[in-house]
Formats: structure tokens, C-alpha cells, sequence
């Protein structure tokens, strides 16, 4: 048996079997929210199988050149030889092949499987690009307007207010319509300027949904103990929002963040399919869906950019819902 406790300042005799006893038990080991989180993600096998997809679809995006000569042709190379003179449509319907792995193209005969692989590097830049051109400038207004309040939580509130009821789609053609003027006068030839142009018209004008959510939660945060004790410290506005405020946003910018690229990966198809986005023979997936409508007797034309852009969007959403699970402390596991 054990000895009882002694006065203090005296030794207290420890049993040699209580020590053998305890000797086998692990020290107890902390886990910052990082590890915690990812535990739950790796538990969630939907956003797991979300995430692989779109690092798949990256990799696939990167090595676009060496996926297409490996297993396909130049995407503006025509194959006349593959079109039925009579009708203009693929021989055989589709004109799958083992040369051809998603058929050809009708009219032109374009290999339809590189048409949809370089297409990947163009909706995946423009709305990740676009993303985060958002996320930068939603967060710096969003924190602003939240920490600091007063006049500056009213005119940015109204800013972002003017930015909503701002008609995107109509300015984007509108702007697009007096493009090739300038692309003409400043000599810029190839998608570079159209490309600038989409980023900046998508993400410029998108960062008010996430300075909205950045708002809330920083008039939350500025209100906790952890921020009073800063203050009690003599830490400055500064110090706060970049040590105290700014890494407990990091979740919900994160969260925000992959539920915003297919949404801008929708948004640069339909500024393609309705014309003002990127122009022919740059393959994009919202151009080839645009040009699929006059061939509504050719399906597969249609069939595969569209389950590019379905699997896009549904993987990324899957990918951002269990992200956003695996960081909600609060939510259930």
C-alpha cells in the first residue's frame, strides 16, 4: 500500500508497484487544429474522393502538352479525313477511335479528347486566378470593415452593396465589345488580354460575397477574450488583425475559397458559350458547348466538355463541403 501524504516539504514513498504501473502509460500528446482536421477530413471518404479528383484535374491542366501527345493530337489540327463530306459530321457518328479517344469535332474534324484537355488549363486559370483575386480583396475589406466599424464599416457595407446589384454578365460583353479595339492599337496578339480581362471582371467584382462572411466573423472575433487580453497588453490595431483576428479567419477563407472556384468555373463557360469570353481556336469548354449547340444531332460534342465542366464544379463542391465540416469545430462528426 501507499504511503499517505506527508506534511509539505517532506517526500511522500511511492510503492515500486504503483511505478512498474504506470510505466506503460503514453504521455498524453497535443494536436494543433491542422492534425484535428485533417483527421476528420481523412474520415470523410466523399471529400476525399472530391479532393482527388481536383488535384487530378490540376496535374491534368499542368500537363496538358504531354497528356495530349502521348494519347492525342495538336487541338486546332483539322482531320478532313474524318468528316463525311455529305453531311459534315464525324464518319461513323463520333468518330471514337483508338486514335481519337472522344471522337473529332464536326466541320473540322479536331481531336475532341486534346480540345477538352487544353480546355482544362483555361476554366481552371481564369476561375482560380479570379478566386483568389476575390479572396485577397474581400479579406482586406472584409477585416477592415468589421475591426475598425464607424465610417468604415458604412462605406465599405455600401460599396459591397453597389458591387451586388452591379449587372456583371451585361458589363462583361459590354467590355468585351470595345476589346478588340485595344487589342488592335496595342499590337497584343493571342488570349493574354482576354484572359487579364476575364480574371479581373470575375474576381473584381466577386469579392464582396466573401467580404460579407469576412465581416461577420471579424465583428465576432474582435468582440472575444483573447482579442480583450491582446489589448490589455498594449498590443495595437496591427499586432491584432494579423496575429490575433487573421489566423482565426483562415478556415472560413479556405472553406469560401473552394466553393468559389466552380462558380467562377461556370461563369467563364457561360461568358464562353454566350460569346464574350475566350475566342476560336483557343480550346475552352464553354466555347466547345457553344459551338456544340448547332450539332444537337452529333452528341458526344456536347456530352464531353459538359461532364468536364459537371465533374469540375461537383468535385470542388464536394472537396469544399468536407473542408468546411472537417474545420467547423461546432459541427457534427
Amino acid at each position: 500500500m501507499t504511503a499517505p501524504l506527508d506534511a509539505p516539504g517532506k517526500t511522500t514513498e511511492v510503492s515500486p508497484e504503483a511505478v512498474l504501473a504506470g510505466a506503460g502509460v503514453k504521455a498524453v500528446q497535443g494536436r494543433s487544429l491542422g492534425q484535428i482536421a485533417w483527421m476528420h477530413l481523412k474520415r470523410d471518404k466523399v471529400a476525399l474522393v472530391g479532393a482527388g479528383v481536383v488535384v487530378l484535374l490540376i496535374v491534368i491542366a499542368i500537363f496538358a502538352p504531354l497528356i495530349v501527345g502521348l494519347f492525342g493530337h495538336p487541338p486546332n489540327e483539322f482531320h478532313q479525313e474524318m468528316i463525311d463530306t455529305s453531311t459534315m459530321t464525324p464518319k461513323g457518328g463520333t468518330g471514337i477511335g483508338g486514335e481519337f479517344l472522344f471522337g473529332v469535332e464536326p466541320v473540322n474534324g479536331r481531336d475532341l479528347f486534346s480540345r477538352v484537355i487544353y480546355g482544362a488549363r483555361i476554366s481552371l486559370l481564369i476561375a482560380v486566378l479570379a478566386t483568389l483575386l476575390s479572396v485577397v480583396i474581400g479579406t482586406v475589406m472584409g477585416v477592415m470593415a468589421g475591426y475598425f466599424g464607424g465610417w468604415a464599416d458604412t462605406l465599405i457595407s455600401r460599396t459591397m452593396d453597389v458591387f451586388l446589384a452591379f449587372p456583371l454578365l451585361v458589363f462583361a460583353m459590354a467590355l468585351v465589345g470595345v476589346l478588340g479595339q485595344f487589342e488592335q492599337s496595342l499590337g497584343v496578339k493571342g488570349d493574354t488580354l482576354r484572359i487579364g480581362l476575364l480574371i479581373f471582371v470575375i474576381g473584381f467584382f466577386n469579392w464582396p460575397y466573401i467580404g460579407r462572411i469576412i465581416r461577420g466573423q471579424t465583428l465576432s472575433l474582435r468582440e472575444r477574450e483573447f482579442v480583450d487580453a491582446a489589448r490589455s497588453l498594449g498590443a495595437r490595431g496591427p499586432y491584432i488583425l494579423f496575429r490575433e483576428i487573421l489566423p482565426n479567419l483562415i478556415a472560413p477563407i479556405l472553406i469560401y475559397a473552394t466553393l468559389l472556384i466552380p462558380t467562377n468555373v461556370l461563369f467563364e463557360a457561360a461568358l464562353s458559350f454566350l460569346g464574350v469570353g475566350i475566342q476560336a481556336p483557343t480550346a475552352t469548354w464553354g466555347g466547345m458547348l457553344s459551338q456544340a449547340v448547332k450539332f444537337y444531332n452529333v452528341p458526344h460534342f456536347m456530352f464531353f466538355p459538359g461532364m468536364a465542366i459537371f465533374i469540375t464544379v461537383l468535385a470542388f463542391n464536394l472537396f469544399g463541403d468536407g473542408l468546411r465540416d472537417a474545420l467547423d469545430p461546432k459541427s457534427s462528426r
